[in-house]
């Protein structure tokens, strides 16, 4: 029981970090010093799509699920049902991890250079 919890706390905190990676850009819009720790995570999600290197996460899950007797992802509960799939999309190629990591390269640079736009013109002022 403790394994899958431990299993289902790694998939709940890798979809947190996913989800900071693609959408913490804003967060630097609202508050710049969020910068400090988004960056470090956006390049890393940059880096393991297009590397199409594994996020050391998921055989930390694998690990716990293993020790858990689970084989897989197989399983009835929210998290196996709802998250695992955002996170490991069915049919996922090379060429898909590209396309997500220019759309998370752009998406932020965007969001930075608005910021960077309004802090300084908060700086003005």
């Amino acid at each position: 029981m403790l394994f899958h919890f431990a299993a289902n706390a790694v998939v709940v905190f890798h979809l947190g970090f996913i989800l900071f990676a693609i959408f913490g850009g804003w967060l630097v819009l609202w508050r710049p010093r969020w910068a400090w720790l988004h960056v470090p995570a956006w390049a890393w999600g940059v880096w393991i799509e297009l590397s199409h290197h594994i996020c050391p996460l998921t055989p930390l899950e694998n690990h716990f699920r293993a020790m858990a007797g689970e084989a897989g992802y197989g399983g009835s509960g929210f998290i196996d049902h709802y998250i695992v799939p955002v996170i490991y999309p069915a049919g996922l190629q090379p060429q898909h991890q590209v396309v997500m990591a220019v759309v998370l390269l752009s998406m932020n640079a965007v969001l930075y250079v608005a910021a960077y736009i309004r802090h300084r013109s908060r700086k003005w002022r």
